[in-house]
């Protein structure tokens, strides 16, 4: 039937051997394992060349890779033999540089700039689950596509998130493998013009999961439900909620950041998502959590956490408050989703400009103009936002029944709003 075109590529799902002409040949098992061979004559015998699968080796690369094969074998060497000589050399020319070492020497050059702490812990733990038992001790300078897919193809629809941080890790540890001249060509993890027409984009596999927030109608509900709860992961959820910070902002403060004079904590930026110091305003009800976190203070040092966890110098688990959560049979709701109830609320229930609300939450503001005009922290306006987020949240005004909807504990909701003869807090008169 003459060269095999792209067209009929993609119906050529049924068991059989399908030729393209010049030795090169497409064999079938079934619509997930196709792949590519080259049929040679060496010593007067047969011989078959595995030249890799699709989709990592497309057409035009199947037949690149068949005609190389050709030439070998015209000047009298055996293609195969030729294909081992080439990844010694290569290999040789890596001299020790595994791709696990040189993940290592990339993990080790840019830990100092990374800031958390735990990245690095991050990358070595991936790379070692996934990567290494592949490839790990392959000399980055053999390493194909064909060796990328067989690692990210089993994860990339039932783990997307870890997969594409996988890849783009595996990624950037080849380019700095060629930056020092360990490796040529392009790399085989690049996603762009690459892996894109292999796999299949992480938007289309599932749709993201935002974390679970409660109503802002119901935190005034939670927070009664919460008050009576003890124990340190008691206390920094309620500061959480106050502060409408994030976990791990909690969970490292230290003594140190907080000025109880000023009514102020001072999260510095290496601690921050954006890398810059962010000024927290402390209403009366997130200084009374302090007070309480202090009664539990032993000793003096300004650098012990305010929510310190099991262990001698160690902070409270991350995952404390979302046990916590779950002891509460709340486990449906998330931590970081309290700070959407704050937002929504900012957003519905007050007139505050939506600026105030963001820096609040310490986001940065995408539109770069409106960024550059706005250098100030906006301080006491916060402060009044923040206040008035504690008191709304010290109101126990409505709780959401089972069917979804809002069910009045006192007062009543209307269209968001509680109508019980006063101005829903920070709305304009």
């Amino acid at each position: 039937m003459g060269k095999i075109s792209a067209a009929r590529l993609r119906v050529l799902t049924k068991p059989g051997v399908f030729g393209d002409g010049a030795g090169l040949y497409l064999q079938v098992r079934d619509a997930e394992h196709r792949s590519w061979i080259y049929r040679y004559r060496m010593g007067g015998k047969a011989r078959w060349m595995g030249l890799g699968s699709l989709p990592a080796i497309g057409l035009a690369e199947a037949r690149e890779a068949a005609t190389t094969a050709r030439k070998a074998a015209l000047a009298g060497l055996d293609p195969i033999d030729a294909r081992r000589a080439e990844r010694a050399e290569t290999t040789a020319r890596a001299g020790l540089n595994t791709f696990a070492e040189v993940a290592t020497a990339y993990i080790a050059a840019h830990r100092a700039g990374w800031r958390n702490s735990k990245h690095a812990a991050q990358w070595t733990a991936t790379l070692e689950g996934y990567a290494y038992p592949i490839m790990g001790n392959l000399g980055v300078g053999v390493i194909d596509t064909g060796h990328v897919t067989r690692i990210l193809t089993p994860i990339w629809e039932a783990k997307p998130e870890t997969a594409s941080r996988l890849r783009g890790r595996i990624e950037a540890v080849l380019d700095f493998a060629k930056a020092h001249g360990w490796r040529t060509g392009d790399n085989p993890a690049r996603w762009k013009g690459h892996l894109a027409n292999i796999l299949p984009a992480r938007g289309k596999l599932a749709r993201v999961k935002h974390h679970a927030a409660l109503p802002w109608t119901a935190i005034g509900a939670f927070m009664s439900e919460l008050a009576p709860q003890e124990g340190v992961a008691a206390l920094a959820l309620r500061f959480t909620v106050l502060t409408a910070a994030r976990t791990g902002e909690t969970t490292g403060a230290t003594w140190r950041e907080v000025s109880m004079d000023n009514a102020v904590w001072t999260v510095p930026g290496a601690r921050m998502k954006a890398g810059r110091e962010h000024r927290v305003p402390l209403s009366d009800g997130a200084i009374a959590v302090l007070r309480d976190a202090a009664r539990l203070r032993t000793g003096h040092d300004p650098a012990a956490f305010i929510f310190p966890g099991a262990k001698a110098g160690k902070p409270l688990s991350g995952m404390a408050m979302s046990m916590l959560l779950r002891r509460m049979e709340r486990g449906g709701l998330t931590v970081h989703g309290m700070r959407s109830s704050f937002r929504d609320w900012c957003a519905e229930a007050t007139g505050y400009p939506r600026e105030l609300a963001e820096a609040a939450l310490a986001h940065t503001l995408r539109d770069k103009v409106e960024a550059a005009y706005q250098r100030g922290d906006m301080m006491d306006k916060r402060r009044k936002l923040m206040g008035e987020w504690a008191s709304f949240c010290h109101r126990p005004l409505a709780d959401v029944g089972a069917d979804g909807k809002v069910v009045a504990l006192r007062g009543t909701v209307v269209d968001g709003n509680v109508d019980d003869g006063a101005v829903p807090l920070g709305r304009r008169a």
